[in-house]
């Protein structure tokens, strides 16, 4: 101790030393007598955080933010900075954007007038492309507790609630709590935006939604009518908090919907679906039939199953608290192996799931009882703990193991911990009293206990005996002699009043005389209270007439010497039952704030049709089944063609071109003209469907992008094939960067095959077969060429936005070549024209994980506008991007295969270069970043 006090010191006079006198005397002039509260160092800590914060460089700005996040994480105090960090919320750097607003939702409800004033930032950033940022604003605006923005808030969550991301829209689920409690009147609002955020089938989305049901409308149980099936079937995939909040409200949900399932004549079919797809004859169940279980029920239990094996342990609680709440009786042993696994965890996780099987282990003991040892103390083991073990072992006891469990028991009384000895000490008295065959062992294994050497050990001792003499006193005169005799030896106040009151009471049924002056009055004189003198002087009014005594004289001997009940050994668990298990009601044996009560379960079930859900099927779709035939193709052409769709030109394009091979089948097959036009609709359907899957991303985008020619076209050509390995035959390719002809999705190249033998070669094609899964559209064969003669020849093939090698066999009448090609990334992308505000535009949607930068070193003597235009679409097939501003240079284009937005941006600062490159293919943008730095270098 003395050694640390010495380090400490030493440490504190090194950093006196460290912080100068002028500091100081500048801290203390500044803050006055605040700073002798406050260490100098952390005061002026935040002067050079706040300093940093108004510079006009965006790295300090940022290593400010980092400190201050840091300080919150460590618990300290960084409000009065929201001044100096609230200035930034508008910054256009989106990482220290992010940070601000982590500081904004810690303190936003502490500075409400300071976070006021940046509600229009908030606002505009709900618009913003980054849905990190869309979602952090969301955030911050809902944590202002003013009840003068609940109309922009409801605005904001209403908004949100319909984003394309499904983060933004978990962030709407988690504001709908935060608005509730501000302003409970908006209550049927909110209940709206929850109703069509249930619907969502994003996993992110499902448990914060549901959390929001059970905090706004709990009651509002046809909500969840439609949504059970898709909820029981997500539950897996949902992340671990989400799992847990699902199930608790799904164990309330089908305790009112379904029948118990604890009927002596209920019948169980683990894998029955019947009823899923039976008609509503079928349905019908005779009342006189024995229980069948409801699909929806046996779809909870089945689905919920393998959560067991997760490894957050509220959810395996969550599951188990389901199973003993709605499962048949002869399933519930599947949760004992989870439930003991979980005793290996901390002894916070413990306490809770040792209170849990307490309370089970009371109505069936069989199912821990395979266990038990789980359950023995060990010397570890919290006081809580141990006594926990204590009341579950009590529990398990019958009269096969009850000899193991007092061999433990004799154990734990000898135990250093005082509390945990006495709690053993009622355990014994607990199992004397159940098991009837024990019971003369216990007493006689706590009259031992007497003479134990520790007051603690005998008082308790004394208590539990004087309990179990009083369900047979006549029988145990021996115990009562023995007890008297020890009475002068025994100081602890609770053992001597037990003492006096077991031979007072039970003295008469002994025949004994006490050699000197009775128990009592030894105590009494022993005791002096004013509390003690005035129960003794209400006492002697009842018991002694007098003048002033009532009628109340009269019954005091039915008042004082009346025969009391014996007293009844049980556990403290006996009545928790009443509440949910694994509820904070349950472990606090009261009901807690916001509990909701588990219903009973409903004597008929409710109609079970409700949690069907309608599939809505396009306008004019032709039914499969039970359809009449259409009597004319008028009538057909009138039903069907009714589409209200909007369609961008893109869709319409890809639709017909599905649209026009799928008719070319038809007429081929010569198809009956009524069922020709029938499936053309339900066609017709299905292409706009698969179109606007393939271009779901771009249907936003109502940018003008058109295509363009290359602007540089490489010379250079590539071998494929060498003359020595090809016997003669030598080949080279090249990239000709023009659209294919064979296929959108596909690379256009141009191969020169030479014969460099004496002799003709004959049929050079390439074989069907192909190493890798590119598709390839091979050259027409070519039947002979001549000795020392070359052609040219062009082939397609779609590398699928990839740089993998193609390989393939290039082939002649007698031999067969492995070649192979290996496409740099800039030769994956096709020119495109735009605008340059729809590049901007553009490029503010591809940020965060789509932008990739590099900041390089140039010299500017070689920089031109036409210099580095050249260097850029020498590495990639870009088109060039007509720039206002001096010293930016923008270049577009789109990924062959899937046709993805690629935007390259260079920006000189002398003597510096900011390369950025933006496209959802980040893979292709972080190599085509590296071969665009080394152009530009080379400049």
């Amino acid at each position: 101790m003395r050694n640390a006090l010495v380090s400490a010191e030493n440490l504190q006079l090194t950093l006196k030393s460290d912080f100068s006198s002028e500091e100081q005397e500048k801290c203390s002039s500044k803050h006055g007598e605040f700073a002798v509260m406050l260490s100098p160092w952390f005061l002026c800590r935040n002067e050079d955080l706040k300093e940093m914060l108004e510079s006009n460089k965006e790295s300090l700005k940022l290593e400010a933010m980092k400190r201050i996040v840091g300080l919150i994480a460590k618990g300290k105090n960084a409000s009065e900075l929201f001044p100096a960090v609230v200035k930034n919320v508008a910054s256009k750097n989106i990482e220290l954007k992010k940070l601000v607003y982590v500081y904004l939702v810690r303190y936003a409800e502490e500075q409400q007038d300071l976070a006021l004033l940046s509600i229009s930032t908030f606002q505009r950033a709900l618009k913003d492309p980054n849905q990190l940022i869309r979602a952090s604003a969301l955030r911050v605006l809902s944590s202002i507790r003013v009840p003068i923005i609940v109309p922009i808030m409801m605005l904001a969550i209403k908004e949100a609630a319909t984003d394309l991301s499904p983060y933004v829209r978990k962030t709407a689920a988690h504001a709908i709590q935060k608005l509730f409690s501000l302003d409970p009147d908006q209550k049927e609002h909110l209940i709206e935006v929850i109703e069509k955020l249930l619907k969502d089938k994003s996993t992110l989305v499902a448990g914060s939604v549901v959390m929001a049901f059970e905090e706004v409308c709990p009651d509002r149980i046809d909500l969840i009518h439609k949504n059970y099936r898709k909820l029981c079937n997500l539950l897996v995939d949902v992340e671990e908090w989400g799992q847990v909040v699902i199930i608790h409200m799904l164990t309330r949900y089908a305790r009112t919907q379904f029948v118990s399932p604890w009927r002596e004549d209920a019948v169980f079919d683990e894998n029955s679906e019947k009823a899923f797809y039976d008609s509503e004859e079928e349905r019908r169940v005779d009342q006189s039939k024995p229980y069948i279980m409801d699909p929806d029920h046996r779809l909870l239990l089945r689905n919920t199953k393998p959560l067991l094996q997760s490894r957050n342990t509220a959810v395996v609680m969550a599951v188990s608290q389901l199973y003993w709440h709605l499962s048949p009786k002869h399933e519930l042993s599947i949760i004992t192996k989870s439930l003991v696994r979980l005793l290996r965890s901390h002894r916070e996780v413990q306490y809770i799931v040792l209170q849990n099987i307490a309370t089970m282990s009371i109505q069936r003991k069989g199912m821990f009882e395979p266990f038990m040892k789980s359950f023995y103390v060990r010397s570890t083991d919290a006081t809580h703990i141990k006594t926990l073990k204590l009341e579950i072992l009590t529990n398990l006891a019958n009269e096969a193991n009850i000899s193991t469990i007092l061999r433990e028991f004799q154990t734990y009384v000898k135990s250093q911990d005082k509390a945990f000895a006495a709690a053993t000490i009622q355990a014994i008295g607990c199992c004397a009293t159940n098991i009837s065959e024990v019971t003369d062992t216990c007493l006689n294994g706590l009259v031992l206990l007497l003479s134990n050497r520790d007051e603690t050990v005998v008082a308790e001792s004394v208590v539990v005996i004087k309990k179990l003499l009083q369900t047979q006193p006549s029988q145990h005169s021996d115990i009562i002699k023995h007890m008297a005799k020890l009475f002068d030896n025994i100081t602890v106040r609770d053992g001597v009043i037990h003492i006096n009151l077991t031979l007072d009471v039970f003295g008469e049924h002994c025949l004994f005389r006490w050699p000197r002056p009775s128990p009592m009055r030894r105590t009494l004189s022993n005791f002096r209270s004013s509390t003690l003198l005035d129960r003794t002087r209400f006492i002697r009014q009842l018991i002694v007439p007098n003048e002033k005594s009532g009628a109340l004289s009269k019954y005091a001997r039915r008042i004082l010497m009346a025969p009391k009940p014996a007293p009844v050994l049980q556990s403290a668990f006996k009545d928790r039952d009443r509440f949910q298990l694994g509820t904070l009601s349950h472990t606090l044996n009261s009901q807690a704030s916001g509990y909701l009560e588990l219903s009973d379960w409903p004597a008929v079930a409710p109609d079970q049709s409700v949690r069907n859900v309608e599939v809505v099927e396009p306008a004019g779709a032709p039914a499969l089944s039970k359809s009449k035939p259409a009597k004319s193709n008028e009538k057909i052409m009138q039903h069907n063609y009714s589409l209200n769709y909007y369609l961008p030109p893109q869709i319409i394009q890809k639709t017909l071109n599905i649209m026009t091979k799928y008719i070319l089948i038809h007429i081929v097959l010569s198809i009956s003209s009524p069922f020709f036009v029938n499936c053309m609709c339900s066609l017709l359907h299905l292409c706009v469907f698969l179109a606007c899957q393939f271009d779901a991303v771009s249907w936003p985008v109502r940018v003008s992008l058109q295509a363009s020619s290359p602007v540089f076209v490489p010379e250079t050509s590539h071998e494929l094939l060498h003359r020595m390995t090809g016997k003669g035959l030598s080949a080279q390719y090249r990239f000709t960067r023009q659209p294919c002809i064979y296929g959108n999705s596909m690379v256009s190249l141009q191969l020169t095959l030479s014969n460099r033998t004496d002799q003709a070669l004959e049929n050079i094609h390439i074989s069907e077969k192909s190493s890798t899964g590119q598709n390839i559209h091979r050259f027409n064969a070519i039947e002979r060429l001549e000795p020392q003669a070359s052609v040219t020849v062009s082939m397609g093939v779609d590398f699928n936005d990839s740089t993998q090698t193609a390989n393939f066999q290039l082939c002649t009448k007698e031999d067969e070549f492995s070649v192979s090609i290996q496409p740099a990334v800039g030769e994956l992308l096709l020119p495109i024209t735009m605008s340059e505000a729809d590049f901007t535009k553009e490029q503010g949607k591809l940020v965060g994980m789509n932008e990739s930068s590099a900041t390089i070193t140039i010299t500017p003597e070689n920089v031109s506008s036409q210099s580095v235009n050249r260097k850029v679409v020498s590495v990639a097939n870009l088109g060039v991007i007509p720039s206002g501003q001096e010293n930016i240079y923008r270049f577009a284009g789109k990924t062959v295969s899937s046709g993805s937005l690629v935007l390259v941006s260079v920006a000189l600062k002398d003597p510096d270069a900011m390369i950025t490159i933006n496209t959802e293919k980040t893979v292709m943008g972080s190599m085509l970043l590296r071969q665009v730095k080394t152009a530009v270098q080379g400049m």
